[in-house]
């Protein structure tokens, strides 16, 4: 006969941090609440060694000792679920990294598969080319040119800059025949300058 398995009385729950908080919190309250009653009790066993009943003082003492047990062990769930917290923020961190990683990867593979290192060359090979060409070209312009081509460039600048000229119209009444005579601006005093204190 085979034992029969029971199933576990733990049920499998995934808690979010957010949960784990709250559980958190609601063991605190629970812990102030052991706490206050704590101090009540104390006060009621004095009550009671002072009334003579030193056997009830007894037991409640013992009940006060037992529930000061529940508070360490609160305290130590505490510690253990703000543990689990932190383990819990900062491996979600560790996966955004890791997330943040993986698709910079991707992105550097792509451009890396769009430009090739051949592909480089190629271009760079081809402003060369071109650089090149262009050396040629302004070489053979500036061999078959002759001094009277030169002069002759020269002279069509100037004529088009002389085009571009605008100048003012000729005015079509005659002059005065005589210029009245303005009077010279007497000389002004200057001021001294005084150094500043």
């Amino acid at each position: 006969v085979r034992p029969s398995v029971r199933p576990s009385r733990v049920p499998s729950v995934s808690l979010s941090p957010q949960q784990l908080k709250q559980q958190r919190d609601k063991l605190r309250q629970y812990q102030k609440r052991l706490s206050l009653g704590l101090e009540r009790e104390r006060a009621l066993a004095r009550q009671l060694l002072r009334d003579g009943k030193k056997e009830k003082a007894m037991l409640l003492l013992k009940k006060k000792r037992y529930q000061e047990q529940l508070l360490d062990k609160t305290e130590n769930q505490i510690s253990n679920l703000e543990r689990m917290v932190q383990d819990i923020e900062f491996t979600q961190i560790e996966m955004k990294v890791i997330e943040g990683l993986k698709i910079g990867n991707e992105c550097l593979n792509k451009m890396h598969q769009v430009m090739s290192i051949e592909e480089v060359e190629r271009i760079i090979g081809e402003t060369q080319d071109a650089v090149e060409y262009q050396k040629q070209i302004d070489e053979l312009l500036a061999g078959s040119l002759t001094e009277e081509d030169e002069d002759a460039i020269l002279e069509e600048l100037n004529a088009i800059t002389q085009e571009q000229l605008e100048l003012p119209e000729v005015p079509s009444e005659p002059l005065p025949e005589k210029i009245p005579e303005v009077s010279p601006i007497k000389n002004r005093p200057k001021p001294e300058l005084v150094a500043a204190s």
